[in-house]
């Protein structure tokens, strides 16, 4: 039943598609300098309405959030509702913004036709003052200061509130939220599902404001111009109340404006008792209130309709759509999981699709606009127009859209929107390639042919792994279709990343000689210094193993798509021999053959280094071995015979050049060595490279973990890695968990930790360099243990290592949770997941964004048995 829904669009109309965190957003930044942290704050958040999305708890919207709902939560003893999640912005935090609330996605059908998740709710008053206090005490060598470690969790006083959605039709839905009181003694319990519209009539553009307004007990009336009338039902309500999602211009600017009745007004009557601040008949936002005292032990259930088609019997099928709705979602699950025996296995592969499905979110932008502010505000500050973005003005965003975290990364980034879409693919491949296809968009893509970044700067460089994803994702379709891709979505993607390549080449390589710079690249703090800034202040300029490795990818990337189009259209075969050239060119690059003193690759150490560029022209590489020297295994392709025969023009013109071209020829590893079945090996690296970039990296002293391969070299452990510039000595050390530095504002670590998309991308390299090497071809692993491995063991090896991060052990523990016991062993909370951004490099402990499955989602297809 789910895969029928899945053909039809309107099915996903609907969806989990509210921000969890719009306060602190570029978006919402109207400041003369950019301070977004700072304009717009968690303490300013309940009383502003916003101007370009909504956020909210266990969230649901329309796909275009003209109608929100959600949950608020009172516990009788907090300031303020608990309206939306709490956290500390990049300034509070001892390591950048994080969010201090517990909350798990629990489940989801991949058209949010059923959706679970929890909340945590403590009966003490919310520790605000206490987190922002303690973490501001810290400092970077510290640890942060958790929820948790607040003690309000210590004896169970808490609520355990999970929030569930059925859709019984496109345009009906049923909502159950069951609140258990995990403590001992009753305690009370205020539940306000609320709905409201966002606001688009404050802002001088169109005034049109719908309405949601009282009609019997238990039922409120929604009328909206584009989505007609609505109704939410509440079953066995005590109150409803209404105000308006507008800005209270009194608390900010002390306007007083009678009859007004603000966004804040709701809160001020449950927890000030202040009856003045609502409405009872009507408003643009409208809540049920419930006050329960939950026993100790026991639980409440809240039952609630949603629908433009309901009867005057609103709950009669409620149980049955709900059953129905989970036993469809558990059987296409079991669908996608059926060759998978183990059940924590699936149990943690199926939170992780559920954590990718609820991290969906309109995210709407018009650069544009937001630069010149709206006809009825107040004009923004003349400085913004050559600020932040000023160079995007073309970029127009109005889509749902893969977030990496909905609370700390409420925005999409280019190169983690494609690993996020690896994971679609396995559960709604249309949606990854909608979401592939989207950054391509004239309103998305810059004229030049730049993919945007982020909307922190959407002019930085991500790795540029769009071309890897895509195809990545044709293979899987392919693969789901018994053999038949869709041509027509990798054509269109092509023929876009053609104008993305041409800006690479023409913006990041700087003396035309194929060494790429590239930037920071997604790494924030792995080099010695700002890598965003490729000139040092002693006037060298920084030459990147990583960026020239990640062209090199590239090309091959784009090559391999462009051989798959010409078997149905030849005319792509002299786009695949372009691409060929592109990366021989590169690779020659890299290698400097003849030159050991000014290549990327040491022959010394036998590894690839960043290098410096002085002024007139003396090379000093930096000597420091980090994933900076593994990316080059990402730039492989396998090329079967077959392929050859098939394309003879393309085979024509590329024996031409490995026959003219000696010194071009050369790079190519073994061209003339069939591998196993008759294969072709494009790579940067020969065989003896690959062993003596492999021997570091399997080494357990330097780049091997228990639960993957680290960012940077134990090594620097002990001996830091030191690099003169400008009279100045910069020291880089190995640190496994949160940074150390402020480098990018400090809330992400490449120094030491082990991150999920790069582990990733290792395996795939090592799977490809074994479908060419074969069985013979075999590696010390780890290093110095004496055993040898086929790179395909090794590459299942690393697999499991990643996916133990998550899994239970032989003493049921998770690497996760860290030494945090209460997660590891209590029954209420050892069975959640939460998939962090990256990963402690000695213990596998989750660091960063803690509900980062965007990338870390990963670990789904990992736990995938290979075919």
């Amino acid at each position: 039943m789910e895969k029928e829904r899945l053909k039809i669009p309107d099915w996903k109309t609907w969806g989990p598609y509210l921000s969890e965190r719009q306060w602190g957003t570029v978006r919402e930044d109207y400041s003369p300098n950019g301070q977004a942290w700072t304009y717009t704050t968690h303490d300013m958040a309940y009383s502003k309405a916003w101007r370009w999305g909504e956020e909210g708890i266990g969230g649901f919207a329309d796909k275009r959030q003209r109608l929100c709902f959600a949950f608020s939560f009172w516990n009788g003893k907090d300031p303020i509702l608990k309206e939306r999640l709490f956290g500390l912005n990049i300034f509070e935090g001892n390591h950048g913004e994080d969010v201090k609330e517990l909350y798990y996605y629990l489940d989801s059908s991949p058209t949010h036709s059923y959706m679970k998740m929890l909340y945590k709710y403590p009966h003490a008053a919310f520790p605000y003052e206490q987190l922002v206090r303690e973490n501001g005490r810290r400092n970077r060598d510290e640890p942060e200061y958790e929820l948790m470690d607040t003690g309000v969790f210590d004896n169970d006083e808490y609520f355990d509130i999970f929030i569930e959605y059925a859709k019984a039709d496109m345009e009906d839905f049923f909502v159950r939220i069951t609140a258990y009181n995990r403590g001992r003694n009753a305690a009370p319990l205020h539940i306000l599902p609320t709905a409201w519209f966002r606001n688009t009539w404050s802002w001088g553009v169109d005034d049109y404001k719908p309405a949601m307004t009282s009609s019997n007990e238990g039922f409120i009336l929604i009328k909206h111009r584009e989505l007609g009338e609505w109704g939410l039902y509440g079953d066995e309500t005590d109150t409803e109340v209404y105000c308006d999602n507008e800005t209270n211009v009194h608390r900010f600017y002390g306007v007083e404006r009678a009859g007004n009745y603000y966004k804040d007004g709701i809160q001020e009557f449950i927890v000030h008792g202040n009856s003045q601040a609502v409405n009872y008949i009507r408003g643009t936002k409208a809540a049920f209130h419930y006050e329960r005292l939950v026993p100790g032990g026991g639980s409440t259930t809240i039952r609630l309709r949603l629908s433009k088609v309901c009867g005057t019997a609103p709950f009669e099928h409620f149980e049955e759509v709900f059953a129905s709705r989970i036993r469809e979602t558990d059987e296409f699950y079991a669908e996608v999981q059926k060759d998978m025996p183990d059940e924590d296995h699936r149990h943690v592969q199926r939170q992780a699709f559920a954590g990718m499905l609820w991290n969906k979110q309109l995210y709407v932008y018009n650069v544009e606009d937001w630069l010149k502010g709206d006809p009825g505000q107040p004009a923004p500050p003349i400085e913004r127009l050559k600020g932040r973005n000023y160079a995007w003005s073309h970029l127009k965003n109005s889509n749902i859209i893969s977030m990496p975290d909905k609370w700390e990364y409420p925005w999409y980034a280019a190169w983690d929107l494609a690993f996020h879409c690896i994971v679609f693919a396995l559960i709604d491949v249309d949606f990854a390639k909608h979401q592939l296809l989207l950054l391509t968009h004239d309103w998305y893509m810059h004229p030049n042919g730049q993919l945007p970044a982020y909307e922190w700067s959407f002019s930085d460089t991500n790795p540029p792994v769009h071309a890897w994803a895509a195809y990545r994702v044709y293979e899987i379709e392919k693969h789901q279709n018994g053999g038949k891709g869709d041509i027509a979505f990798l054509e269109t993607v092509f023929h876009k990343l053609l104008l993305n390549f041409t800006w690479w080449v023409n913006r990041k390589d700087e003396e035309g000689n194929n060494i790429f710079e590239g930037g920071f690249l997604g790494m924030d703090n792995i080099g010695v210094f700002d890598r965003n800034n490729s000139r040092l202040p002693d006037g060298g300029r920084l030459e990147q193993a990583d960026g020239t490795s990640w062209m090199a990818a590239y090309s091959l990337n784009l090559m391999r798509i462009a051989l798959d189009l010409s078997i149905e259209n030849p005319v792509y075969q002299d786009m695949a021999n372009k691409f060929f050239e592109h990366f021989l060119h590169i690779a020659a690059a890299m290698a400097s053959m003849g030159n050991a003193d000014t290549g990327l690759w040491d022959v010394e150490d036998e590894f690839f280094y960043d290098a410096v560029r002085m002024p007139g022209d003396a090379v000093i590489r930096m000597k420091m071995r980090s994933m900076v020297g593994l990316i080059p295994l990402f730039a492989v392709e396998v090329i079967d015979d077959d392929i050859l025969t098939r394309l003879p023009e393309f085979a024509k013109r590329l024996q031409w050049l490995l026959d003219n071209r000696p010194d071009l020829a050369a790079l190519v590893s073994r061209w003339h060595e069939k591998g196993s079945d008759q294969k072709h090996l494009l790579s940067l690296l020969r065989g003896h490279r690959v062993k003596r970039i492999l021997y570091r990296m399997l080494d357990e002293t330097e780049f091997l973990s228990e639960h993957g391969i680290r960012s940077l070299s134990k090594e620097y452990e002990k001996h830091p890695y030191r690099f003169q510039v400008d009279g100045q000595v910069v020291t880089v050390k190995y640190t496994p968990a949160e940074s150390d530095v402020a480098l990018f504002g400090g809330n992400s670590n490449w120094r030491g930790p082990i991150w999920m998309p790069m582990n990733f991308l290792l395996i795939e390299a090592l799977q490809r360099f074994h479908h060419y090497y074969g069985e013979d071809f075999k590696i010390e692993y780890p290093t110095n243990s004496g055993q040898m491995r086929t790179l395909d063991e090794i590459s299942m090896e690393l697999s499991m290592r990643l996916s133990r991060i998550f899994l239970r052990d032989a003493k049921g523990r998770r690497p996760v949770f860290g030494n945090n016991e209460k997660m590891q062993h209590d029954p209420h909370f050892k069975d959640y997941i939460l998939f962090f951004e990256y990963f402690d490099g000695d213990n596998g402990k989750g660091l960063g964004a803690s509900h980062q499955t965007g990338w870390t989602g990963l670990v789904s297809k990992l736990l995938l048995p290979r075919k």
